[in-house]
């Protein structure tokens, strides 16, 4: 007898409507501090930088983490499924905090990059865990309703993150961004603590695709070092470059072996092979390239040729962040409005598209004002895309599949990520853009922009890349899919 708790089903129906917002406003409060920490890093970054030395490193602060938290998304559904969701918060929290302590304390840019992983494998099931749990108590014609609230996160987050990250910065210490993480996880805890005991176990035992997490952190490592390494410490095609490539190829190829021949893979093939979710997983991680690695790099280019101190740049970021929220929150209202629901991200993609081609185009000019307003558009673009691609894959994957989507999507959009960091730094770096501010205040207004420009085309590049993606993507009604509709009696 399947008794996964689903919007659907009876354990959700026994679930009144004040102990459901309990438990996704709680599962959302405990997300808090994952969102909080992909915005409030960035301004402070240079400073980090400066203080800790090896810059070259920088863009491993955010790829460890990115790395690791991919690598375990997928495992923290099948742990859920077999003990039940409250255990594995509890644990997937537990671990976010002692990564946080430890990223506090870490003494030099290695121990923090150390600490950053460990802090993912913490923080890579806390976006799956609360996506999973809306789907339990949510059917899914009324999940666009629930997104706007993680939209509502994502603003508080969005709001909260450059400034705080640029103000202890500036004015205090970096490792501040990392201790408030502490409290804000003992605040949620015991808003959620109680009520999950009512969401039922699963029961079945599935087995954890280890190897496959290992294959897939060390194939992604050794790319990331390449990307690192290319260009400046070796040449392109230098011996130690031309082998680690060939080494992380080889390890790709080991996974993808690997994927064919387990039982219970890392990432679910009978997933896979639905048209919709995978033109959605790589939808996301497109985008998720694009934004991530664009978010990163923005405050380095406003210290660097804007001049601004790490506050101000936290400030400047705040339309690019704010705006993608209420994209988010658009969209989720016209999803139940307009029946091809898909066709409001497809608009949302281009128009993002074309405010980074604009991006590139005046990388020169120093009018704070225009660039606010172009990355507002960027922004409210890419956000319309998340809440829509959430309930399309719930609604695609069904019942059978609902923890296996959702990590596959978390899966996608941190490995999308990861990737988008590498690979605009290994631009940065290869142009010579400095990762490293020479004092607290990071003014270096007289760097060209030229490298900068470059940076923003390559987002434009990997943009226009989700666009096409999302546009291959089958349109259909989220009602007629089969996740939309009751299970049979």
């Amino acid at each position: 007898m399947d008794n996964t708790p689903s919007g659907n089903g009876p354990q959700a129906a026994a679930f009144g409507e004040s102990d459901k917002k309990r438990i996704i406003f709680g599962s959302l409060l405990l997300v808090f501090p994952a969102a909080l920490d992909q915005t409030i890093v960035a301004p402070a970054m240079p400073v980090i930088a400066a203080a800790l030395g090896h810059a070259d490193y920088l863009p491993w602060v955010v790829t460890a983490y990115l790395l690791t938290a991919t690598a375990v998304a997928p495992l923290y559904g099948k742990l859920s499924d077999t003990y039940g969701r409250r255990p594995v918060v509890f644990l997937a929290l537990s671990i976010f905090m002692l990564g946080s302590i430890a990223c506090a304390l870490a003494p030099g840019m290695l121990a923090l990059v150390l600490a950053r992983a460990l802090q993912g494998v913490g923080g890579g099931g806390m976006m799956t865990l609360a996506q999973t749990m809306i789907g339990d108590l949510v059917p899914p014609r009324e999940r666009a309703r629930y997104a706007a609230w993680f939209s509502g996160m994502w603003a508080v987050a969005s709001l909260s993150g450059p400034i705080l990250g640029g103000v202890f910065a500036e004015h205090f210490h970096w490792s501040l961004i990392f201790w408030i993480n502490i409290p804000i996880v003992l605040l949620g805890l015991p808003v959620i603590w109680k009520p999950l005991k009512r969401l039922a176990v699963r029961g079945d035992r599935h087995r954890l695709d280890v190897v496959g997490a290992v294959l897939l952190v060390a194939a992604t490592s050794l790319l990331m070092l390449t990307l690192t390494w290319g260009g400046t410490r070796y040449p392109w095609l230098s011996l130690p470059i031309l082998l680690l490539f060939g080494v992380s190829a080889l390890f790709w190829i080991v996974f993808a072996r690997h994927l064919l021949r387990t039982d219970e893979p890392l990432i679910s093939l009978v997933v896979l092979r639905d048209r919709i979710i995978r033109g959605i997983a790589i939808t996301m991680f497109l985008t998720q390239g694009a934004v991530i690695g664009l978010t990163v790099y923005l405050p380095i280019y406003l210290q660097s040729y804007q001049g601004l101190s790490a506050g101000e740049s936290g400030v400047a970021l705040l339309g690019l962040l704010l705006s993608s929220t209420a994209g988010s929150f658009t969209s989720s209202r016209l999803t139940l409005k307009i029946k091809r629901h898909q066709r409001i991200s497809l608009f949302g993609l281009l128009f993002a598209v074309l405010c980074l081609v604009l991006l590139t185009a005046v990388a020169s000019t120093r009018d704070l004002l225009l660039f606010q307003i172009i990355c507002i558009g960027i922004g409210f673009g890419t956000g319309t895309m998340y809440p829509i691609a959430m309930v399309t894959l719930q609604a695609a994957a069904g019942r059978a599949n609902l923890g296996v989507a959702n990590g596959l999507l978390a899966f996608m959009r941190a490995l999308g990520s990861a990737c988008g960091v590498a690979l605009l730094g290994a631009i940065a770096l290869g142009l010579g853009i400095p990762l490293a501010s020479e004092g607290h205040s990071g003014a270096i207004p007289d760097l060209p922009y030229g490298p900068f420009a470059m940076l923003f085309a390559a987002a434009a590049g990997t943009m226009m890349l989700a666009l096409l993606a999302w546009w291959l993507t089958p349109q259909k009604n989220i009602g007629d899919l089969p996740g939309a509709r009751p299970p049979a009696a």
